[in-house]
């Protein structure tokens, strides 16, 4: 029974972290879509792309820690500025390869391949930083004796605490 419960709750916090960074992730996708946009044409294909992410970066900062990955979060707040701002900075990489693929590569320089390439690469750069940030930037604390590693205790998890079946 104990395994089933632990199933679900991992589950359970999962879902809710895919959610929130789901939500968190429109936002940011909504600032760099626009400052992106407005930018196209006053500025090169990357730059803008690089301008747009850098703004976005810093508002899917303060949703992904006080927000999505709340219960993750650790005193060091350097430690996880620090790789978040890096693993964001190797996804901007991965959504200019896509613009840039298309722009340079394949030379369809129009507005509305510009923007499907951005999709494609933000696709791509959000799977990988979620990957990162629940891995390295959020990564839950080490786990006390007795305890699996890399496994919360449902106790330490505030929006479970008061559910049914949590120790």
């Amino acid at each position: 029974m104990s395994l089933i419960r632990d199933t679900y709750l991992r589950f359970q916090l999962l879902a809710r972290e895919i959610g929130k960074f789901g939500v968190v992730g429109i936002v940011g996708a909504i600032v760099q879509f626009g400052l992106q946009n407005a930018l196209y044409g006053r500025t090169g294909t990357t730059a803008s792309v690089v301008i747009a992410t850098c703004i976005a970066t810093s508002a899917t900062f303060l949703g992904n820690r006080y927000w999505a990955f709340e219960h993750r979060k650790t005193a060091n707040v350097g430690r996880e500025t620090a790789l978040f701002f890096f693993f964001n900075l190797v996804g901007m990489l991965i959504q200019a390869a896509f613009v840039d693929a298309g722009h340079y590569w394949l030379h369809d320089t129009g507005r509305l391949s510009y923007n499907l390439a951005t999709v494609v690469g933000v696709v791509f750069a959000t799977l990988f930083r979620l990957f990162c940030y629940r891995r390295f930037v959020f990564n839950l604390a080490p786990a006390a004796p007795g305890e699996a590693p890399g496994e919360a205790p449902a106790v330490k998890i505030p929006e479970l605490a008061g559910a049914p079946y949590s120790s």
